[in-house]
């Protein structure tokens, strides 16, 4: 009897105390919500919300001041999607190798490597990219400029004028949100169940059909997750976009913007926050600029549990 006593004393001890954590986290989220609106409303006297939003141009000391936002917004978007071109493909690939493909000792043996890039400070890949990757994307560019016989714009495009540019974090972001993708995309296709491989064999498709047609298909909900929580760590991703993209706060050409600077809405705050004077139109915008990137995250984070989700009803 008193065993029994001791038990449930225990279980509702760990049953308050995990509520209490769902609960703290979300606390934690409604604190940061209204930390950033209390500091970012007053931005709202110095410029209006139209016009942070679509101004060309950001220049927060000059006189008077420049608060747009737009070129910040298309660095972002640029090398977010820079990256996802990259990461996506290698690592639904990765994924797939390792789920259907390696034997059970390369994938003891690959997947904790992938998933080690995830430890790797940013400062690091920062330092990685601003000494080696940018040089050798610089080099490559150049010489492949050179030696196709492609337009004339595609030459001037090609023909980098630094090693800090867009793609050289587009591409290091990608090497950074790999382990995302990687690890929820394996674990959604291990979750696939067993009786939907040997019926697709059993019915005479070849391995790679069933992969294909089967596999592929019943985990997509898994994968496009895994997609939508690598958009969010490379929006978020602040310390290697700083040192690598150049940092020029302009809006990105259509032509060549993919190898020239450009400066991210993180590295705006990181590079700004620590120079502007308190409670200063500046400070407050730049809070204005975190809401922002704050909102893109949460409306990027839901959208992935939303699938998820919409996933396993459909199983």
């Amino acid at each position: 009897m008193r065993s029994r006593r001791l038990s449930r004393a225990s279980e509702w001890c760990i049953e308050l105390s995990i509520r209490f954590c769902g609960i703290a986290a979300v606390i934690f989220v409604i604190l940061i919500l209204a930390f950033l609106l209390r500091n970012a409303l007053p931005a709202l006297c110095s410029v209006s919300l139209g016009e942070a939003l679509l101004g060309r141009l950001w220049r927060p000391t000059s006189n008077p001041p420049k608060f747009g936002f737009l070129p910040l917004i298309l660095g972002s978007g640029l090398v977010t999607i820079g990256s996802l071109v990259i990461s996506v493909p290698l690592g639904v690939g990765a994924a797939i190798y390792l789920a259907e493909v390696a034997s059970k000792r390369v994938r003891e043996i690959v997947k904790p490597i992938v998933e080690l890039l995830a430890a790797v400070p940013s400062v690091v890949f920062g330092f990685v990219g601003l000494m080696l990757v940018g040089s050798w994307i610089q080099k490559g560019c150049r010489a492949t400029g050179h030696a196709i016989p492609g337009p004339d714009w595609l030459k001037t495009a090609l023909d980098m004028p630094s090693s800090m540019a867009a793609i050289t974090g587009a591409v290091l972001l990608a090497l950074m949100t790999l382990p995302t993708i990687v690890s929820i995309a394996e674990d959604a296709l291990d979750s696939v169940p067993e009786r939907f491989r040997q019926g697709s064999l059993a019915l005479g498709a070849t391995r790679w059909q069933t992969i294909r047609g089967v596999t592929v298909p019943a985990a997509r909900s898994g994968i496009m997750a895994s997609v939508m929580l690598g958009v969010g760590r490379a929006v978020g991703e602040t310390m290697t976009v700083l040192m690598v993209t150049g940092n020029a706060a302009v809006v990105p050409s259509i032509t060549n913007g993919l190898f020239r600077p450009v400066r991210t809405m993180t590295a705006t705050i990181a590079a700004e926050m620590g120079e502007t004077a308190h409670q200063t139109p500046h400070f407050h915008v730049l809070f204005l600029l975190g809401l922002l990137l704050f909102l893109i995250t949460f409306c990027v984070n839901t959208a992935a549990d939303i699938i998820t989700h919409r996933g396993q009803y459909e199983r």
